[in-house]
């Protein structure tokens, strides 16, 4: 395939050029053309020049999925600068960390986080907080009975402006905006700081550029051949924070020009009722959306006729969901795999033709793949057997920020070791054995043992710990931590689920906690989790 150099922000001027009153976003039942995004997008991108943002600075966004998201991602683009995005459910030590690793001094926030950023706005060296809330772009009327059960319920925050607080829908108001000519490289200037654990489970941010994530959305539009432009209407409820949303739920479809139905808050009914007023056409997804579905008791009461594909990613898709899902919906659902590092999408089952549950597929245009022997990481394995995936492609990250060693590690003579076991068949479709070594994938979300294990061994009473990811036939995997008192100490479970919500994203809080007089250990004192984990697949099921 052949790639046009430009930046990410012509994915939205050719949509706005050539469908203007196409609608761009739907939130909450109140919509916007294109030609409004566009608009609002080179509003806020004058009004973040006027404050100082400048190229190269970096912007962070803590955000739902919603439309603010999207004008904030492109008016940061638009001046050369580079969007961090940050999950809404980060805690003030993690947010704190994120922001100063990547230099952030701008932030554009929802209200209800903003507590949140007040907390750590000193020590993360923040100057601006530009801040929007959810019933900004409700319809009218909703938007109004927002604001009225938020003042019942005592949440209505009313934030002022000042000192360095600003407030999103004051920035559009200026008129006839002017936007600072930039000159942006496409395959060296970045786009997007996203954070990872990468192969090693330490937090880092791969720097992806323009070109990087242009590419991985025209290869993704190449796979799904039949969809057409300014026709296909999105189920845009991933989280635009994590790379997965922000490529296959945004990226490809703004380059469609295609309508993004927002959900900010996944939940199986609000899916269903968005496929059917809408007329969804695509919906992009992790296995616990649609394992939802297939538990919804009403959900084949709806009419999905409209929906014709959907993608399946950051986590193992059991074969039986898939099957009942589409004998529910109709629609095709088919596997892919992907990693920040690349953008993320490297594999994906085919919609149309041949496809292998179970499998994630085969590489994507212009995608190679090889499965290495984990020893040497340089000597190619026969077909059939295991060893570790590598990737190499237009997709893949410029490197780590500010991790030279890192970066060294995992991008070696042009390959990107993705630290994930696989296999190959004598088709060329690639299985995924295990995931990243010690990784837990909740929900879609990439967890570290390593950072948990750190918070609890915080706790005074806490001697050792382990924590490991167990299986789980609605998220995947569930946390459960292993923990050795001190001698004479004394802990609750309730002790440690409060002590971990207090420093950890909830996602992240362990769902099962035991306590040990010890752990496993090898020859060099290394806990052995995988004996924990054959541990628990031995135990009798009463």
């Amino acid at each position: 395939m052949e790639y046009p150099e430009q930046p990410l922000t012509a994915f939205l001027d050719n949509a706005a050029a050539r469908f203007p009153n196409q609608v761009a976003t739907v939130f909450l039942g109140r919509k916007m053309t294109y030609s409004m995004l566009a608009d609002s997008v080179d509003r806020l991108a004058s009004a973040l020049a006027v404050l100082g943002v400048k190229k190269g600075d970096r912007v962070a966004l803590l955000l739902p999925n919603c439309p603010q998201f999207i004008i904030s991602y492109f008016a940061v683009l638009r001046l050369g600068a580079v969007v961090v995005p940050v999950n809404p459910l980060s805690v003030e030590r993690e947010l704190s960390e994120q922001l100063q690793t990547t230099d952030c001094h701008v932030i554009i926030c929802q209200d209800t986080r903003f507590e949140k950023i007040s907390s750590i706005r000193s020590e993360a060296g923040l100057d601006t907080c530009i801040i929007t809330g959810l019933q900004d772009y409700m319809p009218f009327l909703s938007s109004f009975y927002f604001k009225k059960e938020q003042r019942r319920r005592g949440k209505f925050l009313g934030i002022p402006a000042g000192r360095g607080i600003v407030s999103f829908m004051d920035l559009l108001s200026a008129k006839n905006p002017v936007i600072p000519k930039v000159e942006i490289n496409p395959k060296e200037d970045l786009a997007v700081l996203q954070y990872t654990g990468g192969a090693t489970g330490t937090p880092k941010a791969a720097m992806l550029t323009h070109y990087n994530l242009m590419v991985n959305a025209l290869q993704v539009r190449e796979w799904f051949t039949g969809y057409g432009e300014g026709k296909e209407i999105f189920l845009g409820t991933l989280p635009f924070s994590h790379i997965f949303g922000l490529t296959v739920a945004l990226n490809f479809a703004v380059n469609l020009a295609a309508t993004i139905v927002l959900l900010p808050k996944y939940d199986a009914e609000s899916a269903l009722l968005s496929v059917q007023q809408y007329g969804v056409t695509f919906f992009p997804g992790v296995p616990s959306m649609f394992v939802a579905i297939n538990s919804f008791r009403y959900a084949r009461q709806y009419n999905l006729s409209s929906l014709r594909a959907c993608i399946s990613g950051a986590a193992a898709l059991s074969p039986e969901v898939a099957k009942v899902f589409e004998q529910i919906t109709g629609a095709s659902l088919v596997e892919g795999y992907g990693l920040t590092e690349a953008s993320p999408v490297t594999h994906c089952n085919l919609l149309f033709g041949r496809r292998k549950l179970g499998s994630v597929g085969i590489p994507l245009p212009d995608t190679e793949c090889r499965i290495v022997d984990l020893e040497t990481g340089e000597r190619e394995m026969p077909v059939g057997i295991a060893g570790e995936l590598v990737i190499r492609g237009p997709q893949v990250m410029k490197g780590y920020l500010n991790m030279q060693q890192e970066t060294e590690d995992t991008l070696r003579n042009g390959w990107l070791h993705t630290g994930d076991i696989a296999r190959l068949d004598k088709l060329g479709f690639t299985y995924i054995v295990d995931r990243k070594k010690d990784m837990i994938i909740d929900g879609g979300y990439n967890i570290y043992p390593d950072e948990i294990e750190s918070v609890l061994l915080e706790m005074p009473a806490v001697s050792d710990v382990a924590v490991v990811g167990l299986p789980d036939r609605y998220r995947g995997e569930k946390i459960k931590a292993y923990i050795v008192l001190r001698e004479g100490e004394m802990l609750t479970k309730v002790e440690v689920s409060t002590y971990c919500k207090e420093r950890l994203a909830a996602y992240k809080i362990p769902k099962l906690i035991e306590f040990r007089r010890e752990l496993p250990k090898d020859m060099a004192g290394k806990t052995l989790r995988r004996m924990l984990i054959e541990e628990e697949k031995n135990r009798p099921v009463f």
